[in-house]
């Protein structure tokens, strides 16, 4: 069923709107996916904050047209499904996991602003830490020097305290 040019426009729109908040795009060839891997991937995708859209190409390039992603137009040929996230990492890895349990999903390229990706290079970014992951180390190794600095400061008054019970047991046993 085809859509009438406004329903296409809308779409362009919507997607166009996605994209220019995005941080990366991935482009995965869905041909021989069933329905209920197809629902599966849109529902991972869901989970992590990625929008996923089938669409078709000539449409996909109306949207990335005028953005960072412009250079992706290139890539579109196909049946292809969108992955748009705002984390860089999040669809390379939404799309990457499924397609290892889901051999007929192929990702076949992928985008970060003003740069190309092929396959390979959408492999090695999925294989990447997420940003909240880096935010939790950044932050354990902020905080460990203060931590480390607490234990040491009560460090001195423990010890302390069971050197003088030391003594006093001591004291005790000679009397």
């Amino acid at each position: 069923m085809s859509l009438k040019l406004e329903q296409k426009k809308k779409l362009v729109l919507e997607v166009s709107s996605k994209i220019q908040d995005a941080g990366s795009v991935v482009l995965a060839e869905y041909r021989g996916v069933e329905v209920h891997g197809m629902t599966d991937l849109r529902n991972k995708a869901r989970d992590n904050g990625v929008y996923v859209r089938v669409l078709k190409n000539t449409l996909a390039r109306k949207a990335v047209s005028g953005t960072p992603f412009e250079k992706l137009a290139e890539h579109m040929s196909g049946p292809l499904a969108y992955g748009i996230s705002e984390d860089p990492v999040a669809a390379a890895k939404v799309f990457t996991n499924f397609a290892e349990d889901n051999e007929k999903l192929v990702v076949k390229a992928g985008a970060m602003p003003g740069q190309v990706m092929l396959a390979l290079e959408i492999k090695q970014l999925a294989s990447m830490p997420s940003r909240e992951e880096l935010l939790s180390k950044l932050m354990g190794t902020m905080q460990a020097p203060t931590s480390k600095l607490v234990r040491l400061l009560s460090e001195v008054p423990g010890s302390f305290v069971r050197t003088l019970s030391a003594v006093r047991d001591q004291k005790e046993k000679a009397v």
